[in-house]
């Protein structure tokens, strides 16, 4: 069978990183890249592999390939502090190894968020590419959405990556501040975002989530969901505007 490594990058996440751990424990090799946390991440990594690295903060990305390169092993399955793989995916991740059909697979990801799990909104099912062979897929997409880019045959499996994000609702608009931050800067550098963008686009991100999406179907935290993606929708393109036209020095201008 061929091997894998889990790769995983990690800042302060002590509450998280041992369920995630757990969850890949089955792996050939373990690969965690920290960005230098001040709790207890790195001694709790460092009690599941040795191969520990810390590496200062460049970036969604960059960190996940820096991670993939430190990989020993041709396949690679990706997941983040606060996910955890399924008995029926990691089942399903080893039957594949065996004689593998793809270059890199998808897998289903399952939200918790306000004490639920969330089965529609557009957050279910959430595929993304998380098992690959690193000589076939890099890590690539716009900070802080990164993604797989895959150079090859990509098929798609059936057992869910549980994901246990936002901790509560403060924690979700902490988020979306922080990663608002990140994107309006990665979107001004690529010249992409209007004035149009910032009036148009966050109701048309709540009609998607709540109607198209059904969001209404998940109750109140769906219509949350739907709320909060307008704002982050809204909050990205007027950080782009305030980059463009308000001359600060937080905003790098004189």
């Amino acid at each position: 069978m061929n091997k894998i490594t889990a790769a995983i990058i990690t800042f302060n996440e002590e509450g998280n990183i041992h369920a995630a751990l757990e969850s890949v424990k089955w792996a050939d090799e373990i690969i965690v890249v920290d960005s230098g946390s001040s709790d207890k991440t790195v001694e709790i990594c460092r009690s599941y592999t040795d191969k520990v690295f810390v590496n200062p903060w460049p970036g969604h990305v960059q960190q996940k390939n820096f991670a993939v390169d430190k990989s020993s092993n041709e396949w690679i399955i990706s997941i983040d502090a606060d996910e955890r793989v399924s008995s029926l995916l990691a089942s399903e991740i080893k039957k594949e190894l065996r004689l593998p059909r793809a270059d890199a697979y998808q897998v289903n990801r399952r939200s918790f968020y306000l004490g639920r799990w969330i089965n529609f909104s557009g957050w279910y099912p959430d595929r993304k590419v998380r098992v690959f062979r690193k000589s076939r897929a890099r890590w690539g997409g716009i900070n802080p959405h990164d993604k797989v880019v895959v150079r090859g045959c990509v098929k798609r499996l059936e057992g869910d990556l549980y994901h246990y994000t936002y901790r509560n609702i403060s924690h979700n608009v902490q988020a979306i501040n922080s990663f608002t931050d990140i994107s309006s800067r990665e979107y001004l550098l690529k010249r992409k975002g209007s004035s149009f963008d910032m009036v148009l686009r966050p109701p048309m991100a709540f009609i998607k989530k709540f109607f198209i999406k059904q969001g209404f179907r998940d109750g109140i935290p769906g219509f949350i969901i739907a709320v909060s993606t307008a704002y982050y929708v809204f909050l990205k393109y007027a950080k782009i505007w305030e980059l463009k036209n308000v001359p600060s020095e937080e905003n790098g201008k004189d």
